[in-house]
């Protein structure tokens, strides 16, 4: 997602009011006061600011209800500020009493005063801020001095030490495979010197659904959701040990399938078992017997060779474990039960999924097989396989199967001769291979299976190990045990009398690493049905998605034809259990919200607007804050676009620029320079350098860039990013040449929307947060935080994960977010650095951290402290729930905490989820009233019912209209809720801001802040993460920290992961990644 075009995908948006941190001696985020109990009573934040016009509310403000006020959520932090002691009658905790409450870290240490810990706001004093501060939209790495070990003092209240041990000693229950535990305050040195983990998911409980929304006009939809009868039988788990053990799940479940054949009649009871490949069995009634042990003989398939087939033999013991309970599910569907069965849902599904397994090649929750649908070249020795996805889920309608069309992409079954030719798109008999296409063949081939084909009808598989370095006809290896050589060319020819004609080429190296065996490229096929794991390049992922784009009444009827096709009713295993599912796609209420008004500038004809079916334009319209662009330059990296074509270009956006609302210059600096892309840092810091000083005379700086760049720019657009916006301090906006040619005024827009946020402006704001009529965020200060997390390529083990977290620093017009993104470790999707604690050498044991800077910066661009709390947390899987929120709330606990004593403003914590497989569908496609020009429903539709969670508060909302292919709507799942929103006003608010977003003059199909936090991350990762070469090197150079720059990762054992570079000052004030 680049900056290149004024496409309706974009970034986020901020202001030259934005803050920053500075450096010693400068204005700090905080105006340190006299300690607290100096000056009466705690910490207070007394405005340092107002604007013309903006209501002052008081610094003590409402107080944020608490959870012992009446709320139905009960909050145990893991060691939150504030402890949570049982009442005498033994039963809902409650808070201690003024006199007994103390902030006791994570950790455990000893409470600092808070003069130390807790800053103050005082009008007038300026602190000296020390170098060793995190910097404000930058997390940085904390000095990694250790922290005192924890000393009990004689004030911590008994009870506070006792629920402190108690939290070290609690489990997290989760997705551990998918998330490393770290420790709970997400500090960069855990003070107790071991790690916290989380409390347990018991300590917290999701809010109940408040009722369903009401507004907007009803409609009915459908959806991609199957019902499902729930069974009734009595189901039985049972414990399975293979001996000898393998990894292998296809192994396991062979030798289970033969198990079956040869005892179901004699020793199972004629019971149809179903197995998960590893270690549980599941079966529809008890077999007859507590605990067998059984001996299977597995025969190998027959290679064609005419040889005796290979036999290994296998102990099997099956052992009553439990029953599985299907009453508590019956429950938890009815809404009489909390908690979700976990193992009954995993039965069922395992049932559905045995026959597909079977069947089709099984990747992850998906099928696939090229029997389902035509496949399709995607370049380079790829294709895509058709498929569909399918998982049993708990709705409010019952049981629900989610059935969904799905593609990726497999290795081409080819020789590898063809293989290779495909991969380097090129004749490999022309010319000698090259190093670099070495490491591509090696790299592509690693890992593959293949099947050898010159001998006859026998077809031995083997797996790539790696590729010689030498050609084939180089390469001898001994034959006999005096060392006698031969030449494989040799070999091949008297063994098998093959003639090798490709000996140019290197042989494969197959099988085990420590006693290679050589095969010629020509003798070797590959094994049909392996998925490919690794990155697509560009052109593979838009030939992918040319596959995969389907208007939503063929998706549909393929859903309904793959349903059909799976035949559930004649499935033995869904028949065993009996499991019905219904072939009719869920019809589903619905309604569809009203747009919001937008309020654009005055002086324009058109004042405000209402958006038509999810979009509208700027014609006639201003932005509602122009932003303010005098002194700008042009560099062209495009060798096909001359100085003429690039001035035009740059005058006409410099007009567009100033017609939309902005104060722009219509001519640059200096005139654009023409630049070859190799020489892109020298000419970029050459002409920086050369403006700096034409600009020094008049006392001015360099407002903006403009960059040329050509359409296939590979790593040039990360590079120019890095250095502009860490080493120059410079805002760019780079543009694509064929856009230069083309010169569309839509495209220029767009670009002068992306430019104006980026230099401070505002292009439009609700008219309702304007006339403060917005629930639950126009009555007080409120901060909206977005918070995303993006992980590496599959394939690259070391690279670290890049968190973000945006916040809102305007209100009440909430168009404007600030940013912080930090490097952590590989994979971790808990956000690490929201809260941290770290030892200073001047001021002792000082906190920070992502959530508190954002914090510190809103204050002081609205000049009040925020008193509600939404966080929209993009990224989240299910099995993720409880642990983020466990971990994430707690941080945002501490950092409101170490702000001031008792500062507890009301959390909202909804989780954005996009990743995952329901679709709606228009119930009539031909009533061009309830579809868009894509066909598909219209924007703003919202579901909360029938296929939506039991109990829980979440809804589905499609806010943004199709484009090409089938929309898919967005899922907010609400995990705590102390402001208690009703399901219309967080269904209306969501569904408002994304017609906020700054790039486009588009509502977008995800809330915004979770967008925006999502592009900071993506941007991030080109500072530390440069496109690398075939070989996985990064050249020098590039984006590489100096040496001694890494820091440990706060998990032990994990890689240590490379600090971010430094974004510079004036870059951090504005919404750069726009």
């Amino acid at each position: 997602m680049s900056d290149t075009g004024g496409g309706r995908r974009g970034g986020r948006g901020g202001g030259r009011g934005a803050p920053q941190q500075s450096g010693r001696g400068g204005r700090g985020p905080y105006l340190q006061g006299p300690p607290a109990g100096r000056s009466g009573r705690g910490g207070t934040w007394a405005p340092v600011q107002q604007r013309p016009g903006q209501q002052p509310v008081p610094a003590s403000g409402p107080q944020p209800v608490g959870p012992s006020q009446g709320q139905h959520q009960q909050y145990v932090p893991a060691s939150g500020p504030h402890p949570v002691r049982p009442s005498q009658s033994g039963g809902q905790p409650v808070r201690p009493s003024q006199s007994q409450q103390q902030y006791v870290p994570a950790s455990g240490v000893r409470p600092v005063r808070p003069s130390q810990s807790q800053q103050q706001y005082v009008s007038g004093a300026r602190p000296a801020v020390s170098r060793l501060a995190p910097e404000l939209h930058q997390a940085m790495p904390a000095p990694t001095r250790p922290l005192p070990p924890p000393v009990q003092t004689s004030g911590t209240p008994t009870r506070v030490h006792q629920v402190t041990e108690q939290v070290k000693q609690m489990s997290m229950q989760g997705e551990a495979s998918s998330s490393r535990a770290v420790p709970v305050s997400g500090q960069s040195v855990p003070v107790s010197g071991q790690q916290i983990i989380p409390a347990s998911s018991k300590a917290v409980k999701f809010p109940l659904r408040p009722g369903k929304g009401s507004i907007g006009m009803r409609c009915l939809v459908r959806a991609n959701h199957f019902f499902a009868e729930l069974p009734n039988k009595d189901l039985h788990h049972y414990d399975v040990s293979i001996t000898p053990e393998v990894d292998s799940r296809i192994m396991n479940r062979a030798v289970i399938e033969r198990l079956v054949k040869d005892h179901r009649e004699a020793y199972l009871g004629g019971r149809l078992p179903v197995y998960d490949g590893r270690k549980s069995l599941y079966t529809a009634g008890a077999l007859p017997f507590q605990s067998r042990e059984f001996h299977v003989t597995w025969t190998e398939e027959d290679d064609g060779s005419g040889n005796e087939r290979r036999q290994k033999n296998f102990t099997v013991v099956i052992k009553l474990a439990a029953r599985v309970d299907l009453h508590h599910l019956e429950m938890f569907l009815a809404g009489r039960q909390a908690d979700a069965p976990q193992e009954a849902l995993q039965v069922l599904d395992i049932v559905l999924r045995e026959l597909p397994t079977a069947r089709f090649s099984s990747i992850g929750r998906s099928f696939y097989s090229p029997g389902l649908g035509r496949r399709q070249t995607l370049g380079e020795g790829l294709e895509s396989w058709r498929g569909f996805y399918q998982s049993i889920r708990p709705t409010q309608m019952g049981l629900s199967l989610n059935i969904d069309m799905s593609s990726t992409a497999f290795i081409e079954p080819l020789p590898i001769i063809e293989f290779v030719a495909k991969l380097l798109n090129r004749d490999i008999q022309a010319r000698p291979l090259t190093d670099s296409d070495r490491i591509k063949i090696k790299k592509a081939l690693r890992g593959v299976r293949v099947e050898v084909t010159h001998r006859g009808n026998m077809r031995r598989k083997y797996r790539i190990t790696g590729l010689t370095a030498q050609a084939t006809r180089e390469l001898m290896f001994p034959v006999d045990e005096q060392g006698t050589m031969k030449s494989v060319v040799q070999y091949f020819q008297e063994t098998y009398s093959f003639n090798i004609q490709h000996t140019n080429l290197p042989c494969l190296q197959v099988g085990n690493q420590q006693r290679a065996n050589y095969l010629p490229m020509e003798v070797c096929k590959i094994v049909e049905g392996q998925r490919y794991s690794k990155r697509l390049n560009e052109r593979q992922i838009t030939a992918l998605l040319r596959v995969t784009c389907q208007r939503p009444q063929e998706r549909e009827n393929d859903i309904i034809q793959t349903v059909r096709h799976n035949a559930y009713q004649d499935d033995p295993y869904a028949r065993e259990f009996g499991i019905k599912i219904s072939d009719k796609l869920a019809q589903v209420e619905a309604r569809v919200l009203p747009a919001p008004r937008l309020k654009y500038h005055d002086t324009g004809k058109e004042r405000d607007c209402q958006p038509r079916i999810g979009q509208w334009n700027m014609m006639n319209k201003k932005m509602v804050n122009g932003g303010r662009v005098r002194s700008w330059m042009c560099i062209n990296f495009a060798r096909n676009v001359q100085e003429q074509a690039a001035r035009g270009f740059c005058h006409e956006l410099a007009f567009m620029c100033q017609t939309s609302g902005m104060d722009f210059a219509l001519e640059p600096v200096m005139p654009p320079l023409n630049a070859r892309p190799e020489q892109l840092e020298q000419a970029l810091k050459a002409r920086y350098h050369d403006a700096y000083h034409i600009l020094q005379q008049e006392r001015k700086e360099l407002d903006l860039l403009i960059v040329i760049l050509p359409d296939n720019n590979g790593s040039l657009y990360g590079d120019l990013k890095r250095i502009c916006e860490t080493d120059l301090g410079l805002v760019s906006q780079c543009c694509l040449t064929k856009h230069v040619f083309r010169m569309s005024k839509q495209y220029l827009a767009n670009v002068a929307l992306k430019i104006n946020v980026k230099v401070g402006g505002r292009n439009t704001v609700l008219v309702d947060a304007l006339s403060r009529r917005i629930p639950l965020v126009s009555d007080r200060p409120t901060i909206i935080f977005g918070a995303d997390v993006t992980h590496p390529h599959p394939g690259e083990d070391m690279s670290p994960s890049i968190a973000a977290v945006v916040a809102s620093q305007d209100w009440p017009e909430i168009t404007k977010y600030a940013g912080l993104v930090s490097a952590q470790s590989h994979r971790q999707e808990l956000i690490e650095d929201l809260y941290k604690v770290y030892q200073d050498p001047q001021r002792g044991v000082v906190s920070g951290g992502m959530i508190k800077e954002l914090l510190i910066s809103f204050r002081r661009s609205t000049g009040q402290k925020p008193q509600r709390i939404i966080f929209y947390r993009d990224g989240v899987s299910e099995g993720q729930f409880y642990q983020v929120l466990l971990y994430e709330l707690d941080a945002i606990r501490k950092a409101c905490a170490s702000l001031e004593p008792n500062y507890q403003p009301p959390v909202t914590f909804v989780v954005v989820q996009k990743r995952h497989h329901t679709r709606l569908f228009a119930n009539n496609h031909n009533d061009h009233s309830s579809v868009d020009r894509s066909g598909n429903i219209l924007p703003g539709t919202v579901v909360d019912s029938k296929i939506c969670h039991p109990t829980e508060f979440d809804f589905y909302l499609c806010s943004h209209a199709g484009i090409q292919g089938t929309s898919r709507p967005a899922h907010y799942h609400v995990l705590w809720d102390e402001n208690k929103f009703t399901a219309d006003e967080l269904q209306t608010l969501t569904n408002n801001l994304c017609y906020t977003y700054a790039r486009c003059t588009r509502s977008v199909s995800i809330v915004p802040p979770a967008y925006y936090a999502h592009l900071a991350a993506f941007r991030a990762r080109f500072y530390m993460e440069p496109e690398t070469s075939d070989s996985g090197t990064t050249p020098a150079g590039r984006g590489a920290p100096p040496a001694g720059a890494l820091r440990a990762s706060r998990v032990p054992g994990a890689v240590p992961v490379r600090p971010l570079p430094a974004l510079k000052d004036n870059v951090k004030r504005v919404m750069f990644y726009c």
